[in-house]
C-alpha cells in the first residue's frame, strides 16, 4: 500500500510540471530512438550484403590469384596471375567432395548487336557456372562441354544486356559481336538485380572459358576459380585441401593464390557495415547518457523546489526510504516513458527511411529490449543521487526553507 501511495505521489508531482517532464524525457526519447533506428538500418545493411553473398551460390569456395611473398615483398590479390585451367581440373579430379568447378576469366568489352553497342563484363565460365551460382535461365539453354572443348562462339546474356541491345525483341538465336567475334546467344539469365555495392548483376555476358581466354581476354591464365563443395560441413576441409594441392602443383614456390570461402567473403563484406553500426550505436548510446544527466539535473531542481514538501512529509512520519523511493520512481517514470516513446520513434524513423530510400531495415527485438532496460537503468543511476539527497534533508531545516 505504501509503495502504491508513493507511486501516486510521484505521478502527481510529474503532472504538475508537464512541460518540464516532457522536455526532460525528450533526451531519453531521442537517445533510444537513435539507437533503435541505427541498429535497425545497420542490421538491414548486413542482411542485404549477406543475401548478395548467398546469391553467389551455395557452398562456394573461390580461388583468387595473388598473395605472393618473394624476398620480403608481398603482393595482394590479383597481382600475380598464374591460375590455369589445369589447376581447376586438378581440384575437380583430386579432391573428394568437390561437385563442380568453373574456371573464370573476366574482361570489360564493348559489344555490338542489333545495330547498338553496350559496354559490359564478359565472363568466361564452364557449364557448371549456373549450378555453382544457383542461377537459372529465364529462356534458352546453357552452352555445353563440347562448346568449351571447341572454344565455341556461343554465349548467354544477362537481363540488362538483353534490354539494352534488343529491347522487346527476343535475343535467343541472335548474334552479338565481342572483339569482332560473332557469338550466338543461347539463353538469357534470370534477373538478380543490384548488389549491396550498387553493381548490376544482370549486366554481363557469359561465354565458355576457353572462348573467353582465346577470343576475349587473350590470356593463358584465369582470373579466379569457382569451386562448389557438396556440403557446408566439408567446406573447411576442401578449402585446406585446395590450398595444399595448389602448393604441391607449384613445386615449393611461395603460394601465389588465395583461397576464400563464402563465409569469409561475407565477413569481409559486412565488416564495414558492422563497424559503422557499432560507431553510430555508441554515439546514440552517449545521447542516452546525456539524457540521463538531464534527468538528474531536473530532479535536483525538483528537490530544491519541494524542500518544504519533503520537510512536511518527514515531520508527519514519512521515512527516509519513502522520500528516496518517491524521487527514484519519478526518475524511473521519466526514463521508462522516454524509452517507450523512443522505441516507437526509432521503429517509425527506420521504417520511414526504408520507405523513402528503399533501404532494408531489420528491427531486432533484442535491441528493443536492451534499449528499454538501458533507459530504465539510466533513470535509476542518475535518479539515485537526487533521491538520496532528498531523503537526507533535515526535517526542521526543510520546514524553514523559503
Amino acid at each position: 500500500m505504501r509503495l502504491l501511495a508513493t507511486n501516486l505521489i510521484a505521478l502527481r508531482a510529474l503532472r504538475r510540471n508537464k512541460l518540464r517532464s516532457t522536455l526532460t524525457a525528450l533526451g531519453m526519447i531521442i537517445g533510444v530512438g537513435a539507437v533503435i533506428a541505427t541498429v535497425s538500418i545497420g542490421n538491414g545493411a548486413k542482411a542485404q550484403v549477406q543475401a548478395q553473398i548467398a546469391a553467389l551460390g551455395q557452398n562456394v569456395i573461390t580461388v583468387f590469384p595473388g598473395s605472393l611473398n618473394t624476398g620480403g615483398m608481398r603482393s595482394g590479390g590479383g597481382s600475380v596471375t598464374t591460375l590455369s585451367p589445369a589447376d581447376a581440373d586438378a581440384i575437380l579430379n583430386e579432391i573428394p567432395g568437390v561437385v563442380a568447378v568453373s574456371p573464370e576469366s573476366r574482361d570489360r568489352q564493348q559489344i555490338l548487336a542489333n545495330g547498338l553497342n553496350w559496354n559490359t563484363t564478359i565472363y568466361g565460365e564452364s557449364p557448371e557456372f549456373l549450378q555453382i551460382r544457383s542461377w537459372d535461365l529465364d529462356v534458352g539453354d546453357m552452352f555445353t562441354q563440347a562448346d568449351v572443348r571447341s572454344a565455341g562462339k556461343v554465349c548467354i546474356i544477362g537481363g540488362t544486356v538483353a534490354e539494352q541491345l534488343f529491347g522487346s525483341t527476343d535475343p535467343v538465336g541472335q548474334t552479338l559481336r565481342i572483339r569482332n567475334n560473332p557469338f550466338k546467344i543461347l539463353g538469357i539469365l534470370k534477373k538478380k538485380g543490384f548488389t549491396a555495392w550498387g553493381s548490376d548483376q544482370d549486366d554481363l555476358v557469359v561465354v565458355p572459358y576457353t572462348s573467353g581466354m582465346k577470343r576475349v581476354v587473350r590470356r593463358t591464365y584465369l582470373n579466379s576459380i569457382l569451386v562448389q563443395a557438396d556440403t557446408e560441413n566439408n567446406i573447411p576441409r576442401i578449402q585446406q585441401e585446395v590450398t595444399e594441392l595448389l602448393k604441391q602443383r607449384r613445386k615449393g614456390r611461395e603460394p601465389d593464390f588465395t583461397v576464400r570461402t563464402q563465409l569469409e567473403l561475407a565477413e569481409m563484406a559486412t565488416s564495414t557495415a558492422t563497424t559503422l553500426t557499432l560507431f553510430l550505436g555508441v554515439v546514440a548510446g552517449i545521447s542516452l547518457i546525456v539524457g540521463g544527466i538531464g534527468i538528474m539535473n531536473i530532479m535536483l531542481v525538483s528537490v530544491t523546489e519541494r524542500t518544504r514538501e519533503i520537510g512536511i512529509r518527514l515531520a508527519i512520519g514519512a521515512h527516509d526510504s519513502d522520500i528516496r523511493m518517491q524521487f527514484l520512481i519519478e526518475a524511473m517514470i521519466l526514463s521508462f516513458m522516454g524509452g517507450t516513446l523512443g522505441i516507437l520513434l526509432g521503429v517509425g524513423a527506420s521504417q520511414l527511411l526504408s520507405h523513402l530510400n528503399g533501404w532494408t531495415v531489420i528491427t531486432s527485438p533484442f535491441w528493443v529490449v536492451v534499449s528499454f532496460l538501458f533507459s530504465g537503468g539510466v533513470g535509476v543511476l542518475f535518479g539515485f543521487y537526487p533521491a538520496h539527497k532528498a531523503a537526507r534533508l533535515d526535517p526542521i531545516e526543510a520546514l524553514r526553507f523559503e
